[in-house]
């Protein structure tokens, strides 16, 4: 693959990749401050100001090298949004808003990107065609991180939710598991990318994703009026 070939395929995900994950975070501050917790807001992370949001590694690294090297998943992340939860006026019911949060508005912003396709449509120009990418993968973007996000596991938004869901005694215990839920995500990355080698009939990872994704495509082509 050369450098050409590399910069082209950076520049259509670049923006969706960016705008999906540090708007992802945003709206968790915004939520949170919503719902009293003005912890993000001295920090100054209650903006959709991507540059506040950005983590490196997370946000550009991780993104672009699974980009790269053709991954069915495009997973990243950006600098957590730190929220007291004790702050916030009602603690077990605002939790479940401010995990919300996140995945609507991945999913508002796919909405919009399908409904801005029609403007690009039909690419007749190069600099059309680079912006109908960049719409297209950024209803990619959004569905998927929306619902990755969802899956039930702390610290990921799914899991904030189950824990508010709860009765309190399940939901404390719940919680208690969050200390290995990073450990939890990549044993789950790494056995769903290894599924074959592994002698796995299929990817754990891509079965409990791959549904939900599809489902959501699917709403999105219909109601914007795509399919």
């Amino acid at each position: 693959m050369d450098l050409a070939v590399i910069g082209q395929i950076l520049s259509v995900w670049f923006l969706p990749v960016i705008i999906a994950i540090t708007f992802h975070e945003a709206a968790h501050a915004w939520v949170a401050e919503l719902c009293g917790d003005d912890t993000a807001r001295m920090l100054g992370r209650v903006t959709f100001n991507p540059i506040k949001h950005i983590d490196p590694f997370g946000t550009l690294f991780l993104p672009g090298m699974l980009v790269l090297v053709g991954s069915p998943f495009i997973i990243g992340f950006a600098k957590p949004v730190p929220v007291n939860f004790h702050r916030l006026n009602n603690p077990k019911r605002d939790m479940i808003w401010v995990a919300i949060a996140g995945p609507a508005i991945n999913l508002i912003l796919a909405f919009a990107a399908a409904l801005a396709l029609h403007l690009a449509f039909p690419p007749l120009t190069d600099a059309q065609a680079w912006i109908y990418e960049n719409l297209q993968n950024a209803i990619f973007a959004n569905v998927l991180l929306a619902v990755f996000n969802m899956l039930p596991i702390l610290p990921l938004d799914g899991g904030r939710v189950l824990t508010g869901l709860l009765p309190r005694p399940l939901a404390w215990r719940f919680a208690r598991l969050e200390r290995y839920g990073f450990l939890i995500l990549i044993g789950l990355l790494l056995v769903s990318y290894f599924a074959e080698d592994l002698g796995l009939p299929f990817s754990p990872l891509e079965a409990m994703l791959w549904p939900p994704i599809e489902a959501l495509l699917q709403l999105i082509a219909a109601v914007t009026g795509l399919a």
